[in-house]
């Protein structure tokens, strides 16, 4: 089954990418992408460009009178806009411009990245050096900025590529450790208080309202269930990190209609192995649950593991290139 055709079929595409790229060229992130993933292309992340390009940075520059700038310790907040927050502006600017090009008369869904409220308030710093989510109030109003950059990121993209389903995908990796209050605090002594879920989950449903949305973590523990309550369609992580005790959430993720973003293509150099070895625990995954092999062409998209920011540039291409190729074959062959 081609790229298209199950893209018609369902409305996502069988396989794409996490968001980061190799290098610094912005048209040739934007060529590889789009010419890899005929059915399901996104807006890729270069953060070897340096801060501002990489996913904090980025998603601190769409920020609403709100501002950033870069300390040796890491993104802080600013009174006014600088040299930080423009640059970061800047960039994502080439790469929207990069994608236009290459997605002219494009029709069909287009994923965005962009960090989570949760993620950036971890990594953002408060002007004393604290992290914001030292404070709840903070965290809120960070969340509203973000919510309201978004609108306006998403609309942009839908004017540049009229033919765009825009899926967001908002990439949370510190959320587990949000939730079990693991964010160590500046000094390094003690951790931040675990956030309530039920405030986690609001400023998730706020964010994504409205949205076609996927909430990705490559890190261990996904909290499945959390996401789709707060409207998640899909979900994206490292397949190698599920374990068994993920089994119930994730028939259950399935059976409700989530879309299972599958991270089964190593993010850093590596011998690939055969496109159906890729996805030989797909299979297993299913069986153990019970679910019917027929389904899964529906609910899953595959993709590598993470970001592919570490890997080299020829690698990149191959791993999205086995992406794709492992996808045709779980359609083809499910059993």
């Amino acid at each position: 089954m081609s790229d298209k055709s199950e893209t018609e079929q369902t409305g996502w595409g069988p396989a794409t990418g996490v968001g980061s790229m190799p290098g610094s060229d912005a048209r040739e992130a934007a060529r590889t992408v789009t010419g890899s993933f005929e059915g399901f292309p996104y807006l890729p992340e270069l953060p070897a460009r340096g801060p501002g390009a990489d996913m904090i940075g980025r998603s601190l520059g769409l920020l609403v009178e709100m501002y950033a700038h870069v300390e040796p310790s890491g993104w802080r907040i600013s009174d006014r806009p600088g040299r930080d927050t423009r640059r970061a502006r800047s960039w994502l600017g080439e790469d929207l411009d990069a994608l236009e090009e290459f997605t002219q008369g494009y029709e069909g869904p287009l994923k965005v990245q962009v960090a989570g409220a949760w993620t950036l308030a971890a990594a953002l710093e408060l002007r004393n050096g604290e992290s914001v989510l030292s404070d709840l109030g903070a965290c809120r109003d960070l969340a509203a900025s973000l919510a309201e950059g978004l609108r306006t990121h998403l609309a942009d993209v839908r004017r540049r590529v009229p033919g765009a389903r825009v899926v967001l995908q908002l990439d949370e990796p510190s959320l587990t450790a949000v939730l079990r209050g693991q964010i160590r605090s500046a000094s390094g002594y003690r951790t931040h208080r675990a956030v309530d879920r039920q405030t986690v989950e609001s400023v998730l449903r706020d964010l994504m309202a409205g949205e076609r949305a996927v909430v990705h973590s490559c890190a261990p523990d996904v909290p499945f269930a959390l996401l789709r309550r707060a409207g998640a369609a899909g979900v994206s992580f490292d397949f190698q990190l599920l374990t068994e005790r993920d089994d119930e959430v994730i028939g259950e993720a399935v059976e409700g209609g989530t879309r299972l973003f599958a991270g089964t293509v190593p993010a850093t150099d590596t011998a690939l192995s055969d496109p159906a070895g890729s996805v030989m625990g797909v299979r297993t995954l299913w069986r153990r649950l019970g679910l019917n092999p027929g389904t899964l062409a529906e609910s899953v998209v595959i993709t590598p593991a993470c970001g592919l920011a570490g890997a080299s540039p020829a690698y990149a291409r191959a791993a999205l290139a086995h992406c794709v190729s492992a996808a045709r074959s779980l359609a083809d062959n499910p059993e």
